[in-house]
């Protein structure tokens, strides 16, 4: 990994034991094991798509349900970001993106705010997706907005098929992202905020 927008991090529980690393400024590089097949598919498609290189190792009470697994790797990922973040200093903060995968289409609008939150209007046809419950998708964003400290809106607008509405999810997060943490060139040095910082109940 190179940049120096960089964090680790890891989390031990009685359920887990991960460990993530990541780089805002990479080339959407990633090295991904869960456990579970479909998850590491979506968190393979947010780093290509955010161009944030990902490493994640994550071992979990699988002989349960994917449940623990699936959440706290999002808490893990969205925490290095936050971290990797800092101040958030020339950020451009917002972004948007709306993403296609054949019959299915789906946005994510989210602000890099320093306050956590996730509205999901995301209906899926079946009720699991291989090993995986589709439930958990939103418990994955929701984790990840909390850790993270970002608003974010999912929404899919339609769709017939689950795993075209969800990867198209992820496929828009990782854009959104990308933009979202992306310096701007032409406020580098400022915090984007009439507060002067980013955080808190307004900024």
């Amino acid at each position: 990994m190179s940049g120096k927008r960089k964090a680790k991090v890891t989390r031990t529980t009685t359920e887990t034991q991960i460990w993530a690393e990541v780089n805002l400024d990479g080339s959407g590089n990633y090295k991904i094991t869960t456990g579970i097949g479909f998850l590491d598919h979506m968190l393979e498609q947010l780093s290509k798509h955010s161009l944030i290189d990902i490493e994640l190792e994550a071992k979990g009470d699988l002989h349960i349900d994917a449940h623990h697994t699936t959440e706290d790797s999002g808490y893990v990922i969205g925490e290095a970001i936050g971290k990797a973040l800092g101040s958030r200093v020339g950020i451009n903060r917002f972004a948007h993106a709306e993403i296609p995968m054949d019959e299915s289409l789906s946005s994510v609008t989210l602000d890099v705010s320093g306050r956590p939150f996730l509205e999901w209007k995301v209906m899926m046809p079946n009720s699991r997706l291989g090993e995986m419950d589709t439930e958990l998708f939103k418990e994955w964003f929701r984790a990840f907005a909390q850790a993270a400290g970002i608003t974010i809106h999912v929404r899919n607008a339609y769709g017939e098929n689950s795993h075209h509405i969800i990867e198209s999810c992820f496929k828009a997060l990782g854009r959104s992202l990308r933009e979202a943490v992306e310096i701007d060139k032409r406020n580098n040095s400022a915090i984007p905020s009439t507060k002067g910082s980013i955080g808190g109940k307004e900024g």
